[in-house]
């Protein structure tokens, strides 16, 4: 009897990512047709450092309201705020400088504050969502007390932080690691006795699990992810701002729903916040490439509550697709999803206009780590090159195409997936960075490259 409950759980736990990955890579084409500089190095560096404040405030999200009773942290914006200014503040009297003494101080700041909230809660047996509306006033408040407006600097450690030149950088690897960890994480039994209590807290309580121990930890975990994103946002701006972090509130819950997370608890998961904050950034992306005038900031709101709505929609119409659904693999969907969104990426980043053997006047939007000179150099033959990319992609989209419906029913994928999804992604890359086998240029070109 067990098999056949877990199952339908797993499906049901699943099957709320195929809402987030489909609005990802649909925001992602029209970002790339609109804008190719976002796949370059330079693009996607600015994409992290611009995202990882919101990923990592939705974490801090996440994590108390997978626990249930509707338990929404509204004071998450406000607190990243107060860690803000308080750490800029104390730079600039000299209490601290050293990075580990940032780090140490931003999460005690983010532990404190959530050991409290959590303690009402649990002993003072106050409503979450009061507690939570209170932090947020309480805490907006004190922020223009500490600074009365935005101002100070941030250590010098920390500049080359928020340049967003290079893919690589400190708030990547920061981004990583707390995405590592939360999947760790996810595979504790305290994770499960937190997802149990969300989902029934009477059934939690009956099976012996410290309701009041799991929901301190809850705000524990939070208190951390968001002194982690008070850091990265410490790191974006370079100085303190009292009230630019209340906005990361509304943004943040848009992205925890817009993932897949359900307010009521129980459910919630790395994978799915991820993609609903890179959801949330390419919404921006999106927007910022039109022209809208005055109205620029209030059709962005409107952005957000529309794809809002329309996802609640999606997530809740799935359980009635449950039997439709019930062989989609979100690994097998996202993989499909790739395939289809790198070959956009690689028409947006080719430009076919230029001949063989000719320079290139404009160079198009370079593609990851490609440098600029080395394309206007030399290029490819105008029709191997895209006829080579077109082949691989087939050959990928079919041989996954094959194993997904062989394996519809047992879930499981072959290793042979990832080998020909691996190889044709390495073979394309290297198909596009690589120079063509052509005759040096004309004086007369090279000299008007240089």
């Amino acid at each position: 009897m067990s098999g056949t409950v877990a199952a339908p759980r797993a499906s049901a736990s699943s099957a709320y990512l195929l809402v987030p990955i489909l609005l990802f890579f649909v925001l992602l084409i029209v970002a790339v047709l609109r804008s190719p500089h976002l796949i370059t190095s330079a693009g996607i560096g600015s994409a992290v450092i611009v995202a990882a404040p919101l990923v990592l405030a939705t974490f801090a999200l996440m994590a108390i309201a997978i626990a249930g009773r509707g338990s929404v942290d509204l004071s998450v914006g406000p607190l990243i705020g107060f860690i803000n200014v308080v750490l800029v503040q104390l730079f600039g009297a000299d209490v601290i400088s050293a990075p580990l003494e940032f780090f140490a101080t931003a999460i005690g700041l983010g532990l404190a504050y959530q050991l409290v909230m959590g303690l009402i809660i649990v002993f003072i047996r106050v409503q979450p969502i009061i507690v939570s509306l209170s932090g947020y006033l309480a805490l907006s408040g004190i922020n223009l007390v500490i600074m009365q407006r935005p101002g100070g600097t941030a250590p010098d450690w920390m500049l080359p932080w928020g340049a967003g030149t290079s893919i690589w950088s400190p708030v990547l690897a920061l981004l990583v690691i707390a995405t590592g960890a939360w999947l760790l994480f996810a595979r504790t039994a305290f994770f499960g006795h937190l997802r149990l209590m969300g989902s029934d807290e009477r059934a939690a309580y009956t099976a012996g699990v410290h309701i009041g121990i799991v929901r301190i930890g809850a705000h524990l975990i939070a208190g951390v992810y968001a002194a982690l994103a008070a850091i990265a946002y410490t790191a974006l701006i370079s100085s303190g701002d009292p009230t630019q972090g209340t906005t990361y509130t509304l943004i943040s819950v848009t992205a925890l729903v817009l993932g897949g997370t359900s307010l009521a608890g129980g459910r919630g998961g790395a994978i799915g916040s991820l993609l609903g904050a890179l959801n949330i950034y390419l919404i921006t992306y999106v927007l910022a490439t039109f022209s809208f005038g005055d109205v620029q900031s209030f059709v962005t709101d409107l952005a957000y509550g529309t794809i809002l709505v329309c996802s609640l929609l999606l997530t809740v119409a799935l359980p009635r697709l449950q039997s439709t659904l019930r062989h989609v693999s979100p690994l097998l969907f996202f993989i499909l999803l790739f395939i289809v969104a790198f070959g956009v990426i690689l028409h947006a980043t080719y430009d076919y206009g230029v001949p063989s053997g000719a320079a290139q006047a404009v160079a198009p939007a370079t593609f990851l780590f490609e440098d600029a000179a080395p394309r206007a150099a030399a290029a490819m033959p105008m029709l191997a090159h895209p006829v080579a990319l077109a082949t691989v992609l087939l050959v990928a989209l079919l041989a996954v195409l094959r194993w997904a419906i062989a394996q519809a029913r047992t879930r499981s994928l072959s290793p042979l997936v990832y080998l020909v999804v691996g190889a044709a992604a390495v073979l394309a890359v290297y198909l596009l960075a690589r120079p063509a086998q052509s005759d040096v240029m004309a004086p007369a070109v090279t000299q008007g490259v240089k």
